[in-house]
Formats: structure tokens, C-alpha cells, sequence
């Protein structure tokens, strides 16, 4: 065998190398071991240690997490650094890893040129950083050597540069994110990349590009990843796609994009025999399921959530036998538990995951043991009725049992056969009776949501679970009368909701202590009592607070300064709130204060405060005038002073608070003009009620911006002058719609519910207001959104009533009685169709009352007395329907109801005739003309009534039998009470 030169050449020198391998000289620089062989590593390039100083020095780094960067002796590999990797060999930097793992500050600043130097660079990733709204570098794309780069979520901004086309070795591309702001003109660029295995781009706009033509020459793709990318509905018919069904799609994710229908990407089901795992949710797909989905051998995992799909599983899902998670949660899915079950049948030994949640699911609950590998069941939120089974016929390995918001009953679940279970959700179901003490052998449940439900917590005061929750929720559980004991033993919370379940009793010392990790505390609508102990050092998180409707007294205390929300309503608690200010939240977003005894002077240290956004000090004893420092808080949109001694005029720093959507400063000693800068900055009130103070002065004509009011109260103060003609701008009271019941506010990512006065529960705020309606002053909670009302009474306003007033077709409510008003009822007051209370009295209106008012169908509460309107009520059902007090104090009134007739109305009575004439008087007239109507109702009416009574005597003899009996009953007890009153009497008269 002849060995060729070059090989014995190479043969040599390995043999070499292995010779040095023992030897320890630093010729290489870094020595490095593995297991008992010593080998040599170079130390990093020094122009590519360089670079990297050069990219941190452009950084901000608080979290110091480049602190193992430097010059120093100890720092001087750059190989050692964190996130650096490098070549074993060469000593090349391979891999630059800065992504932010979000428990720590993120990097901010920006990308130094100086990373053009690292030309050996084959992955970069900079993910989840700040680099404050700049371009992605160019130089990126002559980085050749790539293979993964991944620019997620760094507030990026500004057009794709296309020279990562360049990057011709990249395997996986990440770009876009939910800090991002990034578009492309074409994807052109990304054909170049014939090796990429994975693409991910979100939320980056491909409406106008060839995205799919691009894509189509991808020879090994594997991974696609569109995510919020404005897909188009339709795919172009003329695109001729040579190679895009044999790419070897794996994971296929067009999340959150528009598409309404399956009909335009049939090309997904071209993927059969490759594709494992399918995301559309988030799309607003329409019609059935698609049967294509059960051909689809391989399918792992399908996630059609949050969309609006019909109909039941298809038939064809019986083929899935590799199906290990099916999502569809909020659809509109029907059919019956059971045959969904069936239709999975296939799929029964390898199902872990099945969420159907928020959808029209029916029937009642299965053995769902059978499906062996099953991990998690969401239920919740369909219409599943009946009990649990008695038992369940194998143990489960389940982690997760969601059933909330259905319609189950009976006791609580047999849960022995689910020792894996971690959470449980049962809440707003209909189970009653005790819950049963194996409850606490499930070791390893961390979230316990039982709430309103007709269940009791009653267990010995020993009894110590063997779980540590996160979550506890029992609100409308029966825990009282005592606070429970077990809870001393969970001391790693973060949500406890206790509310309504009828405890009343001190909270014991040791609750203050239990979890540091609390985020939410809710102990409302019992009948704690006691007084609260110094807060402020007991919780690290931002936790929300929840107190109100129980008998707490005393000062309020010191809470953490890092609180969020804050609600002591409906309590006990006297004195002033300097507490506030010692603390300074930072962080409050919500203060509820109202319905207490607190009193004195507000403290002026609100500018302290400038995250809160609502803020309730109604019906306390709180004297002085308004703070200025009110003025600070910029994101403060509910107000609610109601009901207090506050003097004074309105500060004009609240002119500043231009997101307020309520302001209630309603029943104080408030004096002033009514303050113009309402109408030209706090345009966004919804709600705006002054009633019962001292304002004066005129209605300003910037009340007319008022675009979104939908409740103006300035009633029972002392304003003078005329109604503005400008009132038809009010816009929201035009519109006959409302878009929701209740008034909906955004804060921070949450949903809450707003008014006048608030009650916070879990995550939203049930508004109320006070609002005078149907001539009294009412409360509004769920129905708030829907009141559209002007209320204007009792005040000194004098001249007409402005017929540009007709405009506002969606008020409810008008009140204007009480003032000096003159002149005529709006003519067409017939436009008002959504009108139902109308209130004009105590004024000196004149003139007819208008026929249009007969036509305002929904009109319940009128009033119309005292002022000078004169003629003939107008004839119809409607207005003849009132009391006669709502016309009374008219002397020239006449009509129905009014006792007064019309005599210019009445024609002459016809001259008496003689007994053989054919003349007749009025009263003979009327009862001729009704005399064959009522005989005819005489006899129907007893036919009926005595037919309806003895029918079904005659035909049911059980009912016969019941009403003789009790005939009987009542002829006993007659006769006895008789007889004892006679004796009685007899007594009373022989004394």
C-alpha cells in the first residue's frame, strides 16, 4: 500500500500534537482541563477584546450585568466574559449572548460599529434590551459567518435593513417584537437565505409584500413564525409557488393576524405529513373546522384560540393519534362533552393539554380518566351542567382542572385520584356542602379557586394542610364566624381573596406576617373588626389592598409605600390622613377612602402621588378647601369628593388633570363661578356632577365642548342666566347608543369599571353614582353607562328653554324645574325619542303643551306643574296616563286628567224631548252607546271566571279533594274563632 505524501504529511503532525497535549507551556495563553488531560486554549483576539469595550461604552448597563468586562488584569480573557464564547482553537469570539432574561434591568444605548470586528461571529443575540428607538445597523449584515441572530424586542424603529440578506449561513432570524417598530418594503432580501431553518417575525407589517414567494424558496425551512404581521386575507391567485409545498414545514405560527377565513390558506393542509404543531389563535376565523385538520397524521399540537369558529369537533379529529394539545379556547364550539371525547378518541394516549374554554359547550361531565396522559382540562366558562362522578376510574396524572363559570352542582369532587394536581378552578359553579378534609393531601396544589359557590371551609382548629398555595380565592365561601386557623400555615401567597364569607372576628396577630410575596389582599364584605397595625414595612411586591364593607376603627394606618391599590371604603375609620404623606406612595394607582368618619383637612402632599388615577374621599367629614397639589396628578381619570364640607372654589390646578372622565364634587360648601376651564380642558368627562353647593355666576359656553358627557348635574345651586343655545354639541348625548352598560376605563393593561363612587373586585372597579332620577336621588351601578341626564333645578336660570335642546335624541333624563324659566315648551320635543323623565315644574313656562309629547313613547316621569301653560292637554294614552299633580298649578289648563273641561271643546246640548221623541240627553247617549258592550262583557267575563275556577275541579279530583278540604278548614276555624270571641265578650260584659 503506497501512503501519498500530503497524508503521511498530516499523519506526522497529529502524531506531534499528541505528543504536546501533557505539556503545560503558555505558549497558547489559557490553559484549560478536561478530565485528567490538560489542553491549551488561546486567550481571546485583542482587536475583538477591543470591539467589546467599544460596545459596552456605549451602553447603560444598571444591572451591571457586563461587570465581568474589563481591562483589568483578572478580566483580561474576553472568553471568560459572561455571554462570550470562543473558539477552542483560534480563540475567535463564536457566540455574543446579551439576552435579557426581564428579572433585570435591560441594556440601553445603542449598537457600537466597533462589532464589525467580530468577523468569526456565528450567534448573536441581543434580545429583550433597550436600544432606545434606533435602526438596526447595517453593518449586521456583513457579519458572514452567522447562523442565529435574534434582534427580538429592542424597541427598534424604522425599515429592515435588506444586507441581512448577506448573512447567507443564517439558520435562525429573529426580528420585531412587542417593543419594536419595524417595516419592510419587500422581503426580497430573505430568499437569499437559503439555509434559514427558522424564521420569526412579529409584529412587523408584510400586508404588501410577496411574503409567500419569498418564503417559497426556502428549501429547509422548518419553523414559521408570522406573529402579528398584518397577513392579507387573500392570497394573490396569480402567485406561482414552485417549491413551497415541499418545504418541510414543522411549526407553522400565523397568530394574531386578521384572517376571517380558512378558504384562503388552504396551502397549510399541503403539510400533512410534516407539520407538527399548527397556531392560528388570535385570528377572527369564522365557520366550522376545517375536516382537513384530521388528515393531518403527525399533528402534535393545534391552537385555534380566541377566534370565532363554530360548530361542533369535527369527525374526522378521530385520526389524530398523535395529538398531544388542542386549544379553541373562546370560540363559539358547541356539541356535547361527551361526543367531544369520542372525537378524540384516537388521540386518548397521548392527550396532555384540551382547553375549551369560553365556548357553548353542553352536557354533563364524563369520566375523563380514560384519556391516560391528560395534564390539563380547561372546561370553564361553557354551559356544562350536573355533578361530578362519584368516582373516577384511574388515577390521573392531571395537573391542572379548570370548571369555572359552568353551571355544575352538587358536593365537591372525590379529588383522591388526582394526586398531581397543582390547579384547581371551580369558582362560580353551584356546588354546595363542606369541603372534605382530603382537600389537604394534595401536596402539590399551588392555586385554590373555589369562589362563589355555596361551599363551607369548616375544619379543626389543628387541621394543617399539606399544600403551600400561591393563590387562594373562597370569596362567597362559607370560612366564618371565626377567621380561619388553617391559613397560618400558607405562608407564600401572593393572592388571597377571603370576601363575603361570613367572617366576623378580629384578624389574629399573626396575619400581618404571613406572606411578603402578597400582591393581592382581599378580607372585604365581612364583619372584621379591629383596628389595623403599622403596614408599611409588611409587603416587598406591589400588592393591591382590599378592605372595604367591614367594622375596621381608628386612625388609618401606615400602609407599604410600593401599595398599588388602596380600598378602606365602608369602615369605621376617624381622623385625618396624614399617614399619606408619611409614606408617599410612589406607586398608588387607586385610593378608596369613602363612606368612613374621616375628618380634617386634606393633606397637600398629593404631588407625591402621580401614578394615581382614581381617588374616592366621599361621605367622610373633610372641611377646608380643595388642595392645589390635586393639579399633579396627570393620569388621575375619577374624582370623587361627594358629601363633604369642602369651601372654597374649585383649584384651577385641576384644569391640568386632563384625563378626568368623572368629577364628582356634588353636596359641599364649594363657592365660585362655575370654572370655564371645565369645558376647554377636562374634555374627557363622561361623568360631571356640581349639585348641591354654592357655585353661582352663568353656565359657561365651553360647557358646550363637553363632547363625552353623558351626566351633567348642576343642580341646587345659585346659577343665574340663560341655558346655552350651544348645548346640541354636547355629542354623546345626541347618540341614541350606549356602547356598554357600564363605563369602561383602561388602567395599565387592566380593565376597570368606573362611576362615582368604586368598589374594587379582583382586577376591575364596579362603578355607582348618585344621579336624581324619577324624583329622587338614586344609585347607579351596572346601568351607569346607559344614563344620559341634564339636571338643572333649583337654580336662579331665567329665558327660554332653547330649542336646540331637541337635538340631544339620546338623553333619558331632563330636569329643569326649579328655576325662572319662561316661553314655550320646545315644539319639537318629539325628536327626544329616548327621553323617559321630563321635569319642567315650578317655572313660569306659557303657552300649549306641545302634541309632541304624545309621541315619546318611553316617557314614565313628567311633571308640568306650577307654571302657566293654558289650553287643552293633548288627547292620547300617553299623556292622559299621568296624574293629575303633574299638571296641576296651571289655572288655564283643561283636559284629561284635570277635573276642568274644555268648554270651547263641548258642543251645546241638544233641547229635552219628550219621552216619544228621538232626542236623547248626553248621559242617555253614552249609555246607549255602551250598553250592549258592557251586557256582552258581563257574560263573557263570568263565563270565563267560572268555567276557569270549576273546570279543572271537575276534571283533576286531586285538586277537587285539596279545595273541599280546605273549605273544610276554613268552616272549622270560622266557626271556632267565632265561638271564642263570643265567649269572650260574654266574659267582658258579665265583669
Amino acid at each position: 500500500m503506497i501512503i501519498q505524501p500530503r497524508y503521511f504529511e498530516h499523519l506526522c503532525l497529529y502524531v506531534v500534537l499528541l505528543l504536546m497535549l501533557p505539556c503545560e507551556k503558555q505558549f497558547w495563553g489559557v490553559t484549560s482541563i478536561v478530565g485528567d488531560a490538560t489542553m491549551m486554549r488561546p486567550g481571546c483576539m485583542e482587536h475583538e477584546r477591543e470591539a467589546l469595550l467599544e460596545f459596552k461604552r456605549g451602553l447603560v448597563d444598571d444591572s451591571s450585568i457586563l461587570s465581568s468586562w474589563g481591562r483589568e488584569t483578572e478580566k483580561k480573557d474576553c472568553c471568560n466574559w459572561r455571554g462570550i464564547k470562543c473558539n477552542n482553537l483560534t480563540g475567535n469570539i463564536i457566540t455574543l449572548d446579551l439576552q435579557n432574561d426581564e428579572l433585570s434591568e435591560p441594556l440601553r444605548g445603542k449598537i457600537s460599529p466597533s462589532l464589525h470586528e467580530l468577523q468569526h461571529l456565528r450567534h448573536l443575540d441581543l434580545s429583550n434590551n433597550d436600544f432606545g428607538g434606533r435602526h438596526i445597523p447595517k453593518f449586521i449584515g456583513s457579519l458572514s459567518r452567522l447562523q442565529y441572530l435574534n434582534l427580538q424586542n429592542n424597541d427598534f424603529f424604522g425599515t429592515i435593513p435588506h444586507q441581512l440578506g448577506n448573512l447567507t449561513n443564517l439558520r435562525a432570524l429573529y426580528l420585531g417584537g412587542y417593543k419594536a417598530k419595524l417595516g419592510v418594503k419587500n422581503l426580497d432580501w430573505l430568499s437569499n437565505l437559503r439555509f434559514l431553518g427558522q424564521l420569526y417575525l412579529y409584529s412587523i407589517d408584510l400586508g404588501k409584500t410577496n411574503w409567500m414567494q419569498s418564503i417559497d424558496k426556502l428549501s429547509f425551512l422548518s419553523e414559521l413564525h408570522l406573529v402579528s404581521c398584518k397577513l392579507p386575507e387573500i392570497i394573490p391567485p396569480a402567485l406561482h409557488l414552485t417549491n413551497f409545498s415541499s418545504v418541510p414545514l414543522a411549526i407553522i405560527d400565523l397568530s394574531s393576524n386578521s384572517f376571517t377565513s380558512f378558504s384562503s390558506y388552504s396551502w397549510l393542509f399541503n403539510f400533512s405529513s410534516t407539520v407538527v404543531e399548527i397556531d392560528m389563535s388570535y385570528n377572527p376565523l369564522g365557520g366550522d373546522i376545517p375536516d382537513a385538520f384530521g388528515n393531518m397524521m403527525s399533528l402534535k399540537h393545534l391552537n385555534l384560540g380566541y377566534g370565532s369558529l363554530e360548530g361542533e369537533i369535527p369527525k374526522s379529529f378521530r385520526n389524530l393519534s398523535c395529538l398531544q394539545s388542542l386549544k379553541l379556547i373562546q370560540n363559539n364550539i358547541t356539541g356535547q362533552l361527551v361526543d367531544i371525547f369520542r372525537a378524540l378518541n384516537a388521540s386518548k394516549n397521548s392527550l396532555e393539554t384540551l382547553d375549551l374554554r369560553r365556548n357553548n359547550v353542553c352536557g354533563y361531565l364524563v369520566d375523563f380518566t380514560t384519556f391516560s396522559s391528560l395534564k390539563e382540562l380547561w372546561l370553564g366558562g361553557n354551559k356544562l351542567q350536573g355533578s361530578f362522578p362519584k368516582s373516577f376510574g384511574q388515577i390521573s396524572f392531571l395537573d391542572s382542572l379548570g370548571m369555572s363559570n359552568n353551571e355544575l352542582n352538587g358536593s365537591f369532587p372525590n379529588l383522591t385520584s388526582f394526586p398531581s394536581l397543582t390547579y384547581l378552578y371551580l369558582k362560580k359553579n353551584k356546588l354546595k356542602g363542606r369541603l372534605p378534609d382530603f382537600i389537604g393531601k394534595l401536596s402539590n396544589l399551588k392555586e385554590l379557586v373555589l369562589s362563589f359557590n355555596l361551599l363551607t371551609l369548616e375544619f379543626t382548629s389543628d387541621w394543617t394542610p399539606l399544600f403551600q398555595l400561591d393563590y387562594i380565592e373562597l370569596a362567597n365561601c362559607k370560612l366564618g364566624p371565626h377567621f380561619p386557623n388553617w391559613l397560618q400555615s400558607q405562608n407564600n401567597f401572593s393572592v388571597l381573596d377571603i370576601s363575603n364569607a361570613g367572617i366576623s372576628d378580629a384578624v389574629p396577630y399573626w396575619f400581618w406576617d404571613l406572606s411578603p410575596n402578597l400582591q393581592y389582599l382581599n378580607i372585604s364584605e365581612n364583619h372584621i373588626h379591629g383596628m389595623l397595625p403599622d403596614l408599611s414595612f409588611m409587603f416587598d411586591k406591589f400588592p393591591t389592598i382590599d378592605l372595604h364593607s367591614n367594622h375596621f376603627q381608628g386612625l388609618v394606618s401606615l400602609f407599604p409605600r410600593n401599595v398599588s391599590s388602596l380600598n378602606l371604603s365602608k369602615n369605621m375609620f376617624s381622623g385625618p390622613i396624614t399617614s399619606l404623606c408619611t409614606i408617599e406612595p410612589e406607586f398608588l394607582r387607586s385610593l378608596d377612602l369613602s363612606n368612613n368618619l374621616l375628618s380634617g383637612e386634606l393633606p397637600d402632599c398629593w404631588i407625591c402621588m402621580k401614578t394615581l388615577e382614581f381617588l374616592d374621599l366621599g361621605n367622610n367629614n373633610f372641611f377646608g378647601k380643595i388642595p392645589t397639589s390635586f393639579g399633579f396628578l396627570h393620569q388621575l381619570q375619577f374624582l370623587s369628593l361627594h358629601n363633604n364640607n369642602f369651601i372654597g372654589e374649585l383649584p384651577s390646578s385641576l384644569k391640568n388633570c386632563t384625563t378626568l372622565e368623572v368629577l364628582d364634587i356634588s353636596e359641599n360648601k364649594l363657592s365660585g363661578q362655575v370654572p370655564a376651564w371645565i369645558g376647554t380642558h377636562l374634555t374627557s368627562l363622561v361623568v360631571l356632577t356640581l349639585r348641591r353647593n354654592e357655585f353661582n355666576g352663568s353656565i359657561p359656553l365651553s360647557m358646550c365642548n363637553l363632547n363625552s358627557t353623558q351626566v351633567l348635574d348642576f343642580s341646587l345651586n345659585k346659577i343665574s342666566g340663560i341655558i346655552p343655545q350651544c348645548i346640541n354639541k354636547l355629542n354623546s348625548l345626541i347618540q341614541t347608543k350606549s356602547s356598554s352598560a357600564n363605563m369602561s376605563f383602561g388602567l395599565q393593561g387592566r380593565t376597570y369599571i368606573g362611576g362615582i363612587t368604586i368598589i374594587y373586585n379582583k382586577g376591575e372597579y364596579m362603578a355607582s353614582a348618585l344621579v336624581q332620577w324619577k324624583g329622587k336621588l338614586s344609585e347607579y351601578r351596572n346601568t351607569l353607562g346607559l344614563l344620559k341626564c341634564i339636571d338643572l333645578s333649583s337654580n336662579k336660570l331665567v329665558g327660554k328653554i332653547p330649542q336646540e335642546l331637541t337635538s340631544l335624541e339620546g338623553l333619558v333624563s331632563l330636569n329643569l324645574s326649579r328655576n325662572n324659566l319662561s316661553g314655550d315648551i320646545m315644539q319639537n320635543v318629539s325628536e327626544m325619542k329616548m327621553l323617559e323623565v321630563l321635569d319642567l315644574s315650578k317655572n313660569q313656562l306659557s303657552g300649549e303643551i306641545p302634541t309632541g309629547l304624545a309621541s315619546l313613547t318611553f316617557l314614565s316621569v313628567l311633571d308640568l306643574s306650577n307654571n302657566n301653560f293654558s289650553g287643552k292637554i293633548p288627547s292620547s294614552t300617553q299623556l292622559q296616563s299621568f296624574n293629575a299633580s303633574t299638571y296641576a298649578g296651571n289655572h288655564e289648563l283643561c283636559g284629561l286628567p284635570l277635573i276642568k273641561n274644555c268648554s270651547e271643546d263641548e258642543s251645546a246640548p241638544d233641547p229635552p224631548s219628550s219621552h216619544h221623541g228621538k232626542g236623547y240627553t248626553d248621559e242617555k247617549d253614552a249609555n246607549m252607546f255602551i250598553a250592549p258592550g258592557f251586557y256582552v262583557s258581563v257574560v263573557l267575563g263570568f263565563t270565563f271566571g267560572f268555567w276557569g275556577f270549576t273546570g279543572p275541579l271537575l276534571l283533576r279530583s286531586s285538586w277537587r279533594y285539596s279545595y273541599f278540604m280546605f273549605l273544610d278548614k276554613m268552616k272549622d276555624w270560622t266557626s271556632v274563632t267565632i265561638a271564642i270571641n263570643m265567649a269572650r265578650l260574654q266574659r267582658k260584659l258579665r265583669g
